[in-house]
């Protein structure tokens, strides 16, 4: 392996979704990195079959020139891998992925990880107590409580406050101590990750029209205010707190290097409608890069032609981006 090559490892995601098909397609799309894959590989060589495309797996890792050659690490399961059905049995496997993709990262065996789509119900349904893929990588790292999610497409970036939690917990969740902890790492990140000088970040605000000055709520004056006059005052560039109906406008688009939504889907609604199923999910704030598709397990589209590796070719590109 060439030491001067970005060094990625990819983990699979739920054998049973379309993250197998996925790998078959990233066999024949060139990239300039030393590629590892997690799988199954009797798995990825049946996945292959319903797209009526053979593999090849390579004894050592090297390019990855997408000549239809692959180098994997064997991974094995409990049960058989059913395209299109997931099993719970198979959970064990899947979170041991996790572990040793994280494991090589922490020991900079590997520069980034790439990231397939899990099914958080079925590794629930398992027995595990599974929040999310972001979540359990933080935990993994020693950085829980400190990982923020953002997703980019282009120039356009996108963070959360918080991620997967019912949205009745959303205003007790944002305190102030959390806040200015993810405002921070997402500050730190631009700047060290995306090379970005002075990062101006909009936030959004938690109620509609942003508490309107207590009139829908107080979280913008008690929580929000507070901090991003704080944290401007010690050299950050903060906008905000503005009405999240009209921030994902190109006025504030064309002038903002990230935006900051208080929940999951007040931020990630008007990304995806902008991103045209191209967008990637970065975790900051760990110590290592990590990317990741932005979409979910797509069982019932498995082996179909309807299968769109955008999102998967741009997390590869953002971590081989990232690694420089």
């Amino acid at each position: 392996m060439g030491d001067d090559l970005p060094k990625i490892i990819i983990n699979c995601g739920d054998p049973s979704g379309i993250g197998l098909d996925l790998i078959v397609f990233l066999a024949e799309k060139p990239f300039n990195a030393s590629i590892t894959i997690l799988a199954n590989k009797e798995a990825l060589v049946q996945r292959a079959g319903l797209h009526g495309k053979k593999l090849v797996f390579q004894e050592n890792v090297s390019l990855h020139k997408g000549d239809g050659r692959l180098y994997v690490k064997n991974i094995d399961y409990e049960n058989d891998v059913i395209p299109g059905l997931p099993n719970k049995h198979n959970s064990k496997a899947q979170m041991q992925m996790i572990d040793y993709a994280v494991k090589e990262c922490m020991a900079m065996n590997y520069d980034a990880l790439v990231t397939l789509p899990i099914s958080k119900e079925i590794l629930s349904d398992s027995g595990n107590k599974f929040t999310g893929h972001t979540e359990y990588i933080a935990k993994l790292s020693n950085t829980k409580n400190q990982e923020v999610m953002m997703l980019v497409h282009n120039k356009l970036r996108v963070a959360l406050a918080t991620t997967h939690i019912p949205l009745s917990d959303v205003p007790k969740t944002i305190t102030r101590e959390k806040l200015e902890k993810i405002i921070l790492t997402l500050h730190n990140d631009l700047k060290t990750k995306f090379k970005v000088l002075s990062p101006r970040i909009t936030v959004t605000g938690l109620n509609p029209h942003a508490g309107e000055n207590g009139e829908f709520g107080n979280e913008e004056l008690t929580v929000l205010i507070p901090i991003i006059n704080k944290l401007n005052e010690q050299g950050c560039n903060l906008v905000g707190p503005i009405p999240a109906d009209t921030a994902f406008t190109p006025g504030h688009i064309n002038k903002t290097d990230a935006f900051l939504a208080m929940f999951h889907d007040q931020g990630l609604a008007p990304f995806k409608a902008l991103s045209f199923g191209k967008g990637v999910n970065v975790t900051l704030g760990l110590p290592f890069i990590r990317t990741s598709v932005d979409h979910g397990t797509a069982f019932n589209i498995v082996g179909s032609k309807e299968i769109d590796p955008s999102s998967f070719y741009e997390a590869i590109f953002t971590a081989i981006e990232l690694s420089a």
